[in-house]
């Protein structure tokens, strides 16, 4: 057989390596260094799990029909689905009760002959599991990071990189992208990482809280661990193994995010394996399939109608993180995957020396989801959204124009009006992109409140402009108690942060109104 994966109970909370051994299990057996040859299954074969029939005697059933349900943790419901090749009548199906993984629970007559189904299913990693259809790109996948959902969107079912040097916040940012963004299961893929980082994510995933049910995350997340110690073939199967495990919860109906860090060194991995099996090398010693692979993976994302007789649906966005050797993105992993994926958060060293966090560099990213959702945005937030993202937008740019002229003569010889410029600049980086994953209220800033906030910065903007052509003074304007306010937005509480924000916005124009009459 192909090398498959094993689809069933048993699976989240668990930690695997890149072929699905568990190793948990394993430690029991070997202790902390695995020894060759060790195996266990990859879900257990003794544990009793509580079935509840969904179908009965005598129904027509098709591929992916769900005909049972496993309460499988405290925040997921595990659907038995039928695998997406089979179809036919139910002869029997057994009545509520615990049963194994490994139990007949059902029968079902095909045009051929009559097969015994258990909660467990196999399937081989590299063959993408069917669906009946692919829908477009259009809602958001709202992670509450402002950065990313306001400027760089990624659509649910699409597809990301996150490309950066050492100490640029990639992990960090891989673990509030899988605590926020609103998916229900969380596939983490360390694909070659060193193991101290690994032992990080290990660590740290168990201890982190789901902020929506206030259960552990784990309950809701599989972990795939291959370090860069473990057997390359190994870890170039371990992203199909995500994969397709993220398959199986998309095809019980689920929103999936999987996070694979680093896909860099599945590429390293394809190398090495290509130099063994004598291939001849492209560029940079990468083999000259390296392009489809990695496409082969990111297309098997996507928001999709479900097979089955309901009318289902389920997505998966996969999040790639890139570490490009220096920070240097010209190289082949990162060019190759800025041509599939659609979403581009450039990570900067230059910002995270500064400790701008996430330090994603808002000239290099960009994201091509912005008109597909854009419609989700005016219906539930804001008819001037995309409006708004690309006024900040250019004065991000016009502030880095500025720049080369303030190092030659500093920012104090400049106009009035390029110094209002620049301090609108300043707090849109400052007060909106910075963003603390470790502060109670700003690690999520709800999709309203991130609108709000930008909104009332830009307004604060225009008003600043038009009063220094009124002869206001620059410091008059950088010395008002509102612009503190304004500094302070981002910690007020996500529940009553609409009436703050207005009443900050009616501060602001009180204040400017009595300058600008000061000064005239």
């Amino acid at each position: 057989m192909p090398l498959s994966v094993e689809l069933g109970p048993g699976l989240l909370t668990n930690i695997y390596d890149g072929i699905q051994r568990p190793l948990p299990a394993i430690q029991k057996k070997t202790g902390e260094f695995i020894t060759r040859g060790v195996e266990a299954p990859a879900l257990d074969r003794n544990k009793k799990w509580h079935f509840k029939p969904k179908l009965k005697a005598g129904d027509v059933v098709s591929g992916c029909d769900i005909i049972g349900e496993v309460k499988e943790t405290s925040i997921i419901t595990h659907k038995i689905i039928i695998p997406p090749n089979i179809s036919g009548k139910i002869i029997s199906i057994e009545k509520e009760g615990d049963y194994t993984i490994v139990d007949d629970i059902a029968v079902i007559s095909t045009e051929n002959s009559d097969i015994k189904l258990q909660m467990m299913q196999k399937w081989p990693v590299r063959k993408p599991r069917p669906v009946a259809k692919k829908y477009d790109p259009t809602l958001p996948l709202i992670t509450g990071q402002r950065i990313i959902d306001t400027f760089f969107p990624v659509a649910k079912g699409g597809t990301a990189a996150i490309p950066g040097g050492f100490g640029t916040g990639k992990t960090v940012m891989l673990h509030q992208l899988a605590k926020w963004s609103d998916a229900q299961v969380v596939v983490y893929v360390g694909c070659g990482e060193r193991g101290n980082e690994m032992t990080e994510v290990l660590q740290e995933f168990p201890e982190l809280e789901d902020p929506k049910t206030g259960k552990p995350l784990m309950d809701r997340t599989v972990l795939i661990a291959n370090t860069s110690n473990m057997p390359v073939a190994a870890r170039d199967a371990s992203v199909y193994t995500g994969i397709t495990i993220a398959e199986y919860y998309r095809d019980m109906g689920y929103d999936v995010a999987l996070m694979a860090d680093s896909t860099s060194r599945l590429a390293e991995a394809m190398r090495e394996i290509s130099g063994r099996l004598e291939e001849m090398p492209g560029e940079e010693g990468y083999p000259a399939y390296l392009a489809s692979r990695l496409a082969e993976f990111y297309e098997r994302s996507g928001r999709v109608k479900l097979l089955g007789s309901e009318d289902r649906e389920g997505s998966i966005s996969v999040i790639g993180a890139v570490s490009p050797p220096g920070g240097d993105f010209s190289e082949p992993v990162a060019q190759n995957t800025l041509r599939i994926v659609k979403v581009f958060w450039a990570l900067d060293a230059d910002l995270a020396d500064k400790r701008h966090f996430p330090s994603i560099n808002w000239l290099k990213s960009y994201s091509l989801y912005l008109n597909e959702i854009e419609a989700w945005w005016k219906k539930e937030i804001g008819e001037d959204w995309l409006k708004l993202r690309n006024k900040a937008m250019i004065l991000l740019q016009k502030e880095s124009e500025l720049q080369e002229i303030i190092k030659l003569v500093g920012p104090d010889a400049l106009p009035s009006k390029e110094r209002a410029l620049l301090e609108s600049a300043r707090m849109i980086r400052e007060d909106f992109l910075q963003q603390s994953a470790f502060h109670e209220v700003d690690t999520f800033c709800p999709s309203k409140k991130q609108y709000e906030m930008l909104r009332v910065i830009l307004k604060f903007s225009d008003l600043i402009q038009e009063a220094v052509l009124k002869n206001v003074h620059i410091d008059d304007i950088i010395n008002l108690k509102s612009r503190e306010n304004l500094a302070r937005m981002k910690t007020i509480s996500n529940k009553d942060f609409e009436r703050k924000l207005k009443e900050i916005e009616k501060e602001i124009e009180k204040e400017i109104t009595n300058l600008v009459q000061g000064g005239a």
